[in-house]
């Protein structure tokens, strides 16, 4: 007697990295995934990206091609002066499984390895859903166009300001850092820069960094300049001259690669996040990525954590019998229990950096600087705890793995 369960309704609301993320990972699961996007296509937010190995291992096990995906890079935190102040360090087989720390590459680069690996029509665009409803028997999505659609589970991947959050949790405030960055890229630079690097560095108030990039065979750079801006105020001032002026200070290569990159590859955008939630899921619905825990980019981990909500969430599913409510819920609170202090963590210590590197009163500023400069602290803060956290979530994604291959193989026995 055949006791695998019928394949499920699984509906995703947002193409983002997370939407696309969990719609590769629940069609592995078995399950049937429609992506509901209100936009044309899928739009990348942001140009500049950083991946650490734990996504990018993720993205490998979900189908997507991984091969020549970025340029491989080891980061370095220095101060301005170019003082080392922490260093991430990895062992040498992840270094060499994955070419290096992390990989520097461009936001266009992920959506398009992503869109290649989904199944066509996955995604229906210019799909708006106005509200969610659900009870015991399952959940229905009112869309925009006045169909209602019928899911078992739904997936909100509605980003930062999320309908199925506020519907769920409310509609907390969104939090200000009261910052702005402005990020650029440039193939084939006019001046010396070296490959495989990142270089993170401070001032007394601004961030200003650069790493290399790899896209489509070609080899280049991306660079971002980091500083306090009041929220409430419009900014309207030109952004390749803005960051350049931020810049000016840092040594080079980054006024050079500012300097030379053309006003189009140059975008800016404000920080803000959402305190993190307490509970992700509730009955038939839950929530992945920006949608669960919005992040700062000082984290440098906002995409990668929203790829890893899709992957898990895709596994957790497999061989669940999704018109069983009290199955469905249990098996996303079990999802969420180990993602939330996970994205927890590294949301808090992202605005906590911003506040002491770029809020800090004037007479605190040298103070601070001193004791990253002549202690161990931010080596103990990031080049350290970081190493841990990423080779935690290479083990979870590994025992997550092994757990479905499981699961699938006992489906088709």
């Amino acid at each position: 007697m055949d006791s695998t369960p019928t394949p499920g309704r699984v509906v995703v609301i947002g193409a983002g990295p997370a939407g696309m993320s969990t719609a590769l990972s629940v069609l592995q699961a078995g399950h049937h995934v429609r992506v509901f996007e209100r936009y044309a296509h899928a739009r990348p937010a942001g140009n500049i990206l950083n991946l650490w190995p734990p996504p990018i291992k993720a993205l490998g096990l979900m189908g997507v091609d991984v091969e020549d995906f970025g340029a491989p890079c080891r980061s370095e935190f220095r101060n301005v002066a170019g003082h080392a102040r922490a260093v991430i360090n990895l062992p040498q087989d992840v270094i060499d499984q994955y070419g290096g720390g992390f990989i520097g590459l461009l936001r266009p680069e992920l959506y398009e390895r992503l869109l290649q690996a989904l199944p066509e029509g996955t995604i229906e665009f210019n799909r708006g859903v106005e509200r969610v409803e659900q009870d015991s028997t399952g959940a229905r999505l009112f869309m925009s166009d006045g169909e209602v659609v019928e899911a078992d589970v739904v997936v909100g991947a509605d980003g930062i300001n999320s309908m199925v959050r506020k519907t769920l949790w409310g509609d907390e405030p969104i939090r200000e850092h009261n910052l702005h960055i402005f990020g650029g890229f440039i193939y084939d630079p006019p001046v010396e820069a070296e490959k495989g690097l990142c270089v993170v560095s401070h001032d007394q108030v601004t961030q200003g960094a650069w790493t290399s990039i790899r896209r489509k065979g070609r080899d280049g750079f991306q660079w971002w300049v980091l500083t306090a801006h009041d929220s409430s105020k419009e900014f309207t001032a030109d952004l390749r001259s803005s960051a350049a002026g931020l810049a000016a200070g840092f040594p080079a290569p980054l006024p050079q690669l500012i300097a030379a990159t053309e006003p189009q590859n140059v975008q800016r955008w404000v920080l803000r996040d959402r305190k993190p939630l307490k509970q992700w899921s509730q009955g038939r619905v839950t929530l992945v990525g920006d949608a669960a825990h919005p992040t700062s980019p000082y984290a440098a981990y906002g995409a990668g954590m929203s790829i890893e909500d899709g992957y898990f969430l895709g596994r957790a599913l497999a061989g669940v019998d999704l018109s069983d409510h009290g199955l469905v819920s249990r098996t996303l609170a079990a999802f969420e229990a180990p993602r939330r202090p996970h994205t927890a963590r590294h949301t808090q210590i992202a605005y906590a950096l911003g506040k002491v590197f770029h809020h800090a009163p004037r007479p605190l500023r040298r103070v601070r600087d001193a004791i990253f400069d002549h202690t161990p602290l931010l080596q103990k803060l990031i080049g350290e705890s970081n190493p841990k956290e990423i080779l935690a979530q290479l083990e979870d994604i590994e025992k997550a793995e092994h757990q479905f291959r499981a699961v699938i193989g006992r489906a088709s026995a």
